[in-house]
């Protein structure tokens, strides 16, 4: 097993990682293999506030030095700034995979619902694969107008939608996918998609191929982020700020400043 290392302290550094699974004997499962290591079937190790393979916590990026499994790196092209394709290993990489996953592409009707931070880059990716209507439906004529137009649905949003008008507007065989999670449970009406034969579905992050794709796929069509660049000692603030939904649409950290 290898391993990259290097200092990201000058805000220098053309690659980046996170970690899913970081030892080689959890590399055996029918998803690793298969590049979806988010979906490691002995379970994902998050970057921060979980628990490393060692047993310890993991406490996320925010050092001016890393130690990466070569396995879990990925290089940012030259044609995208570092600052704006930080927030493509989360945002980025989250819609571009439920995209690619649902062919979202030319003739393909796809809707938003949400426009914050995962709103707006599933906008630009699907954008560049060709899909070719948008529509806001925070009106309520909308759920009339467009019943049964869409393919697919991407849902980012955290608050409850009404499940059952939103999936009034998918066609025959269309998809409502969530990246998106309200803290209670939701409810839903089954016809809702049994009449149409309609999925309701969630999707997660991509594995490490398919973000190295979209990283490449992102400098191709000049994607970036839509971001804030703050210091270090602007992060308490910057969290206030949040709070009150007072950024648009990411805070970027400067690790120089660390």
């Amino acid at each position: 097993m290898s391993y990259a290392f290097w200092s990201h302290s000058t805000n220098s550094s053309r690659y980046s990682g996170f970690r899913n699974t970081s030892r080689a004997r959890f590399r055996s499962c029918d998803n690793c293999e298969a590049g979806l290591e988010q979906y490691c079937l002995n379970g994902a190790t998050m970057t921060y506030n979980g628990i490393g393979r060692d047993g310890r916590p993991t406490y996320g990026g925010y050092a001016q030095e890393i130690v990466v499994d070569e396995n879990y790196v990925v290089r940012v092209p030259d044609g995208l700034a570092l600052d704006e394709a930080a927030p493509l290993l989360c945002a980025g990489i989250t819609t571009y995979s439920l995209l690619r996953h649902r062919n979202a592409g030319p003739g393909r009707k796809v809707a938003v619902v949400g426009l914050g931070g995962l709103g707006r880059m599933a906008v630009k990716i699907a954008h560049a694969t060709g899909a070719d209507h948008y529509y806001a439906t925070a009106d309520p004529a909308t759920f009339q107008r467009l019943e049964g137009t869409f393919d697919l649905i991407v849902s980012t949003a955290s608050a409850p939608l009404d499940l059952d008008a939103y999936l009034s507007l998918l066609r025959t065989d269309g998809a409502l996918v969530n990246v998106g999670a309200p803290e209670e449970p939701v409810s839903l009406d089954l016809f809702s998609v049994i009449g149409g034969r309609r999925t309701l579905a969630g999707s997660s992050i991509g594995g490490i191929r398919e973000t190295q794709e979209m990283l490449d796929s992102c400098a191709e069509h000049g994607i970036g982020a839509e971001i804030e660049l703050i210091g270090a000692a602007e992060i308490n603030e910057a969290y206030e700020r949040v709070l009150n939904s007072d950024v648009r649409y990411r805070f970027v950290i400067d690790t120089a400043t660390i």
